[in-house]
């Protein structure tokens, strides 16, 4: 039995939260919180085995009551939102900066056409997010920097000159660490990066607003047809599998979908393994499932440089780690060392850059 503690100061809203939970015999709500003070109070006296957590609430908000139980008594958290505006998604990002797991829209009432499926979800939400065992996680603070330098110098390979394209895939767990990748990419970074971010619908583009105030590169929602251009991020579309041509351009559109996802991390390294072979490079980071996994290794055997993030600052470490047993990651690494490998990288494409100038 799954024991759930959902936080809402909407009585409608929590009342019908509740008879959603409580409609699958696995699943029992031990208790509810009007505001994130009464929730952290909550959490002090009886754990449950994971919190729905309203954002907008009266006394203590999503956030700050997020960020006081992952500090004091770590429960895995799914953020809930009736719809994707700015200043909600803003603090739903943040929360899952301090270790929420994901944000997903909260279920809407009969009648309503997508309430079944909306349900349905929610309920598989939590079944799959309390299996997880959280705590509470940053990224490995960089006072370790001289040593990661000198290991960053033994990975110079003129071989790395050749990289054109970046492609990043992530789930569960992945926002806050693509954020902390790209807050750390410099302005002049001479590679375009693709993201795909498992995520609910009509929350990706708050996600890439949210990126967008702490990366000095220009991030944008992925558009069919465009072309790839160094120091841009591009981020894949809700329900589009986005990958690339030959030609440089995106390809975004309505496809199959792959491991039951659009937008899949698979759909997008296949098309690099394919299009850019060793001029490519992957990174998988923490997510559940095996999305890309394989195709990483597809993009290895073709060449490129592959990084699947290590199992210790992994939330979850089910796309990694099927990765790394596939034996598709040329490197297994910490968020940290993949930020000094794509700056050595970034180095070694801009070195080869000047040299081609010169000539």
């Amino acid at each position: 039995m799954i024991r759930v503690l959902v936080v809402e100061d909407s009585r409608v809203s929590r009342e019908w939260i509740i008879h959603v939970l409580q409609s699958d015999p696995e699943i029992e709500v031990i208790g509810f919180a009007e505001n994130g003070r009464e929730a952290v109070e909550f959490v002090a006296r009886d754990k449950p085995d994971l919190i729905t957590m309203d954002i907008c609430m009266p006394e203590m908000d999503g956030f700050e009551a997020t960020r006081r139980i992952m500090e004091m008594n770590p429960v895995p958290i799914i953020m809930l939102t009736e719809q994707p505006e700015m200043r909600e998604l803003e603090t739903s990002f943040s929360a899952i900066d301090v270790g929420a797991l994901l944000v997903v829209k909260k279920p809407p009432g009969l009648g309503h056409p997508e309430q079944a499926q909306a349900a349905k979800e929610l309920i598989r939400m939590v079944k799959l997010m309390a299996e997880i065992r959280v705590v509470r996680r940053r990224m490995r603070a960089f006072e370790e920097k001289n040593s990661c330098q000198r290991e960053a110098e033994s990975w110079a390979t003129e071989k790395w000159q050749a990289i054109r394209v970046l492609g990043i895939g992530a789930s569960t767990g992945g926002p806050p660490v693509i954020q902390k990748i790209l807050a750390e990419m410099p302005s002049d970074f001479p590679l375009p990066i693709l993201i795909v971010q498992h995520m609910a619908r009509g929350f990706t583009e708050g996600f890439v607003e949210w990126l967008g105030k702490t990366a000095a590169l220009p991030v944008q929602l992925a558009a069919n047809g465009g072309d790839i251009r160094a120091g841009q991020v591009y981020v894949a579309p809700d329900g589009l599998q986005m990958k690339v041509d030959g030609n440089n351009h995106l390809i975004c559109r309505e496809e199959m979908s792959m491991h039951g996802l659009s937008p899949s991390v698979s759909y997008l390294f296949q098309s690099l393994a394919l299009h850019y072979g060793a001029a490519a490079m992957g990174i998988l980071l923490t997510g559940m499932g095996k999305d890309g996994a394989a195709e990483l290794a597809l993009m290895k055997k073709a060449g490129a440089l592959t990084i699947a993030q290590d199992r210790e600052s992994s939330i979850v470490f089910g796309m990694p780690g099927e990765a790394v047993r596939l034996n598709g990651a040329s490197y297994v690494l910490p968020p940290e060392r993949i930020v000094l490998l794509l700056k050595k990288i970034a180095e070694d494409v801009q070195r080869k850059g000047e040299a081609a100038c010169r000539r």
